[in-house]
């Protein structure tokens, strides 16, 4: 792995823990929020499940989709190939529905 690869996924777990660490934050401010002026409704549930989510996803592609440019790697290669072989897009796709 190059420098510039390894830069990119440290600031990009960087940004998830800060994600992370803010949406913590607001979210225990939401809950006293609610139980200071309301306690009998609770509200705080929605934003927590909505944000949640979100950084659930973000979570996702930090740590589980974060090798993709190996793929994306690899597919380029097979493409270069194709086209040093005398290969076209047309005629390539145009197989592939037939």
């Amino acid at each position: 792995m190059d420098h510039a690869k390894a830069r990119r996924r440290a600031e990009a777990k960087y940004s998830f823990f800060v994600h992370a660490a803010v949406y913590a934050a607001v979210m225990v401010l939401l809950v006293v929020i609610n139980v200071v002026t309301d306690p009998g409704f609770i509200w705080f549930i929605w934003p927590l499940i909505g944000w949640g989510f979100a950084v659930v996803l973000h979570g996702l592609r930090v740590f589980v989709l974060a090798d993709r440019s190996d793929i994306v790697d690899a597919m380029t290669e097979r493409e270069l190939r194709h086209l040093a072989a005398g290969g076209t897009d047309e005629n390539r796709y145009l197989k592939t529905l037939e």
